[in-house]
């Protein structure tokens, strides 16, 4: 099978202020690849996750989309954030709409579909992330775990070439982690481009292809889950693995 690069990083470089928090990154993630990006607070995951969308600029080094760089502003870059699905750590759905006017949103305004078609893609979504029967309820009404299953409809609505996952499920309760984790699972066996920042190691482990560890800013290494889980190569990809599996 022959892969094809979708977004790729080359000599990356991100400051806030005195702080190099993304230090030469270089990653190329294959179309329909899983990438779990995980590391120790502080080593600049949510940053590179976000890079990509360009929800933060990048000081040198170039990020490409399906071989186009990123676009700096206008209308390219409103193209760019429907091909780049985003689902954040706090939902972020629009409060004073319904569940199906937050998923619909997008593909009207963006993609101009119309309405019909958009409430049907929308249901069909919602359906398949088991909230079709919430359709018509605001997000305040729904659970954590709802709201990040609505999140991810609403990321898939504007059919984008990959989503962008930053720490998905760490605020939710214990007991709705497993809810939104099993959805993704079900993305990544279907074949959607998804880049992961996350905490869940049973997640990293069941549906990675590749497991991404970052500290300090550096890509310190990267391999299968299996390789990696079992036989970590690097002191600082050791030590973290000792504090975080034995709990």
């Amino acid at each position: 099978m022959t892969s094809t690069p979708l977004v790729v990083l080359e000599n990356v470089n991100k400051h806030f202020g005195d702080l190099h928090v993304l230090r030469d990154i270089n990653l190329t993630v294959n179309s329909g690849e899983v990438v779990v990006v995980i590391g120790p607070s502080g080593s600049g995951k949510s940053t590179l996750c976000r890079t990509i969308n360009r929800l933060e600029t990048i000081d040198s080094g170039t990020i490409t989309l399906d071989g186009q760089p990123l676009p700096a502003e206008g209308r390219g870059l409103a193209k760019l954030r429907s091909d780049v699905g985003m689902v954040f750590q706090s939902f972020n759905l629009f409060a004073h709409k319904t569940v199906l006017q937050n998923v619909t949103l997008g593909p009207t305004k963006v993609l101009r579909q119309g309405k019909a078609e958009a409430e049907k893609r929308g249901m069909e979504l919602l359906d398949r992330v088991q909230i079709g029967d919430q359709a018509h309820k605001y997000p305040a009404q729904l659970s954590g775990g709802q709201q990040q299953r609505v999140a991810i409809a609403r990321a898939l609505a504007m059919n984008p070439k990959v989503i962008l996952f930053d720490e998905p499920t760490s605020a939710l309760d214990p007991e709705m982690v497993q809810e939104v984790l099993d959805v993704m699972t079900d993305l990544a066996r279907e074949g959607m481009t998804m880049v992961v920042v996350t905490h869940e190691m049973g997640f990293a482990r069941r549906a990675a292809n590749r497991v991404i560890f970052m500290a300090d800013g550096q890509i310190v290494e990267e391999n299968t889950p299996d390789e990696f889980f079992t036989n970590p190569r690097s002191e600082r990809a050791q030590d973290f693995l000792s504090k975080i599996l034995t709990h």
